[in-house]
Order: structure tokens, then C-alpha cells, then sequence
């Protein structure tokens, strides 16, 4: 008797899920690379998507209670996109998702050129490691994400490192979820577009021990907090846990660093200020100090007359950014330092600091 009272309760708990998910029938790409949403729903007043691919939102359209809506054939590139039923967003349940804090959002991915290096493909892939190492400035165990290449663990030799640092209300977990670049190094690597290296994802808010979502918290800023160390200071930890636990090339000529917005401010403090700690530099969507005050102009020239190979500068030109990078650009003119500058469509958004990754990786450790 128990075990069909226990059946029949099961029973019920999945057909209540079944019944909450088959409101939402996905996502289709079709072979000429337009979408189509379908959101079954008949007590549905209004249904909206919207997304990167479109200007505002677009309503979809209702035969026999499922909505549709089907977008014009689309570039290949990952999208994020959203509905909202009566007013309300709602995430769709039936297609990927990933959480950018402090928000989830659901994404396609359409293939050829871009979307096929942002996908998984048939291809040797590396280890992403998540990791802890103890902050003796910031006084607590942080967490930190860590590719190593196909081949590593089999493997004696010492390998370049990539320190790729994100942006405000982003963690350790934004450039794997959000900027695909696990997929992105798997391919270029396979291609023979880019050398085999590590490549090391840090949590840059200092006042945290990892990802919100990690502890099931929500994201708050304490980056700001009075008596906390600055990220930038307290970098060299990471290195060295980087260079105790794994086969890494410990000179300047081994070590790379980018970051987008807030990390690309980072990457901008930390390459300055340690000018003998990279040899390839990227700032995306960042725009450096302005280098009229003398001690900040020196620590640039110490850093052009340390040998720099690459100072990568990327930015969208709908970027709200975007005049400042220009306006930081002058400046290096100015002082006669050489710099690669990246210019695409786009705003302060992923589509370009994914197009900045693709690019910058095949220019390092040559």
C-alpha cells in the first residue's frame, strides 16, 4: 500500500513538472540561420522575445495557444534572448541558460565562422579545474577557475599562462558560461591558430571568496568596502599559487593578461605596475588612466622599455567607453607607445569581448 500511495504521488509531482514545462516548446534554428520561439500557452494575453538580434522586442503570434515568432536569418555568433508573457520575463526551461549575475538568460548559438568557435566541438578538449588558494592579504581561501590544454596531463613540459580577468557583476565563472572561452581555446588550439597554454580565470571582487551563486548568495558590489585590499594588489598570490601547483613558463615571456571593463582595468593597474610580469597585454572595452600625472606616464614608458610584445586594445564603437578608449589611444601616440586597437560594432556587451579573446589568443607566446 505504501509503495503505490509513493507511485501515485510521484506520479503526480512529475506530471505537475510536465504540465509547467510544456508551456515553453524552445528554440529552433533553421537551416537558413533564422530562429523560431514557440511558447505553448493558451491563457496567455500578450507574449514579447527579445534579444541581442534585435532592436526593443517582438511579439509573438498565437495559433491554437502556441505563440511563435521567427527572426530573419541571423549571423553566425551566441545570442542571449528573453520572453515575457503577460508582462512578466519568464526563462525558458526547455533551452540553454546561463547566469550572468545577477540574472539568468537563456542563449543559441548559430553556427559557422564565430558560433562554430564558440561551440563544442569535435575536437581535443582541455580541463577547467576550479581551485582554492589562501589570500594572506584579503584574509580568507578564494576560489579560482583554471583551463590547462589537451595533452597537459600527459605531458612533462612547461606552458605559457593567460590571466583573463572580467568585468563588474561578473566572478570566476563569466568567462567559461558567458564568454565561451573554454571552447574558444579548445578550437583555436586544435586549428593550429593558437599555442597550447593555461589560461586562468580569477574572481577579481575582492571582498568575495567565489561566485554568489557558488554559496547559493545574491551578488551584491562590497568591492568599494573600507579596509579591503584593491584586487590589483593582492595579483601576485595568484601567480604564485599558479606557478606551485602547475608546469608553467615563469618569466615574462610565459605570461599574458586581458580583462574586459572593470578587468580590464585591472589588466591596465597590474601590467603598469609590474611592468617585468607580462609580455602581452588586453585591455576590452577599458580605457586606461589618464597619463598626465608623471609618475603614471613613467610607469607606462618602464613598461614600452621592458619589451612589451602586445598591448591589445579592443572597444565597440557603441561602446559608452568608447571616446575614452580613443582619448587613452592619443595618449600612447603621444608617448610613442605601440599598441594593437581592435575596433568593432557593438556595445559594452559579450558579442565583442568574445570577438577579443578569438583574436588575441593566436597573438600570443609566438
Amino acid at each position: 500500500m505504501r509503495h503505490t500511495i509513493l507511485l501515485s504521488v510521484l506520479a503526480l509531482l512529475c506530471a505537475s513538472a510536465f504540465a509547467q514545462h510544456e508551456k515553453i516548446t524552445g528554440v529552433t534554428i533553421n537551416p537558413d540561420n533564422s530562429v523560431t520561439f514557440r511558447y505553448r500557452n493558451p491563457k496567455a494575453v500578450t507574449v514579447e522575445v527579445s534579444g541581442e538580434f534585435m532592436q526593443g522586442s517582438a511579439p509573438l503570434r498565437e495559433v491554437d495557444g502556441v505563440w511563435t515568432y521567427t527572426t530573419p536569418p541571423l549571423a553566425s555568433e551566441m545570442y542571449f534572448y528573453g520572453l515575457t508573457v503577460d508582462g512578466q520575463p519568464i526563462l525558458d526551461l526547455n533551452y540553454s541558460m546561463v547566469k550572468d549575475i545577477p540574472r539568468w538568460m537563456n542563449y543559441f548559438i548559430i553556427g559557422g565562422e564565430k558560433g562554430g568557435l564558440y561551440s563544442v566541438q569535435d575536437v581535443p578538449h582541455g580541463t577547467v579545474a576550479s581551485r582554492w588558494y589562501d589570500s594572506a592579504m584579503l584574509q580568507m581561501r578564494r576560489r579560482v577557475n583554471i583551463y590547462t590544454p589537451p595533452g597537459y596531463e600527459n605531458s612533462k613540459k612547461s606552458y605559457p599562462v593567460f590571466y583573463l580577468l572580467h568585468g563588474n557583476a561578473c566572478d570566476e565563472n563569466s568567462w567559461l558560461d558567458l564568454g565561451r572561452a573554454a571552447q574558444i581555446l579548445d578550437n583555436l588550439i586544435a586549428a593550429g591558430k593558437a599555442e597550447p597554454m593555461i589560461l586562468v580565470m580569477t574572481n577579481g571582487n575582492p571582498a568575495q571568496q567565489a561566485a554568489p551563486a557558488y554559496f547559493g548568495d545574491t551578488y551584491t558590489n562590497e568591492n568599494t568596502r573600507p579596509g579591503i585590499a584593491p584586487f590589483p594588489s593582492t595579483f601576485g598570490e595568484i601567480i604564485s599559487f599558479i606557478d606551485s601547483n602547475y608546469r608553467t613558463i615563469r618569466k615574462k615571456a610565459g605570461r599574458a593578461i586581458a580583462g574586459f571593463s572593470m578587468g580590464g582595468g585591472h589588466a591596465f593597474t597590474i601590467s603598469k605596475d609590474n611592468p617585468d610580469l607580462f609580455d602581452y597585454v588586453g585591455l576590452f572595452s577599458a580605457a586606461g588612466s589618464r597619463i598626465s600625472d608623471p609618475a603614471e606616464k613613467q610607469k607606462l614608458l618602464d613598461l614600452k622599455k621592458s619589451g612589451c610584445k602586445l598591448y591589445y586594445i579592443g572597444c565597440g564603437t557603441e561602446d559608452f567607453l568608447y571616446r575614452s578608449v580613443l582619448a587613452y589611444n592619443k595618449q600612447l601616440d603621444e608617448i610613442g607607445f605601440p599598441y594593437h586597437f581592435r575596433e568593432t560594432p557593438g556595445g559594452h556587451t559579450w558579442g565583442p569581448w568574445r570577438i577579443y579573446l578569438s583574436e588575441m589568443a593566436p597573438m600570443l607566446f609566438k
